[in-house]
């Protein structure tokens, strides 16, 4: 038998299933943090990785930076030049 005590393994939840649970995971680890037990942070950390890892194997488009977070992107958006992006130029 499978042990479930930590929840359905993420590879079985169905794609909106595997969302929720990552979605409820983040509403409640601040509170997990600062008054649970360090064996339910423990538990909730390992939860909540193994939940991040299915997310971004199944959903690699989604996880994607947004490019005005990227120091490259941004670079790109303020006209600045981007080493590595742009002949001739040198890194800077």
């Amino acid at each position: 038998m499978t042990d479930r005590s930590h929840g359905i393994p993420p590879n079985e939840l169905s794609d909106d299933d595997l969302r929720r649970e990552v979605a409820h995971l983040h509403e409640t680890r601040h509170d997990t943090l600062l008054g649970g037990s360090e064996s339910a942070l423990e538990a909730h950390t390992e939860r909540m990785l193994t939940l991040e890892r299915e997310f971004l194997r199944r959903f690699p488009e989604d996880s994607a930076p947004d490019p005005q977070r990227t120091r490259a992107g941004s670079r790109e958006h303020a006209g600045q030049s981007v080493p590595g992006r742009d002949l001739g130029s040198a890194p800077a």
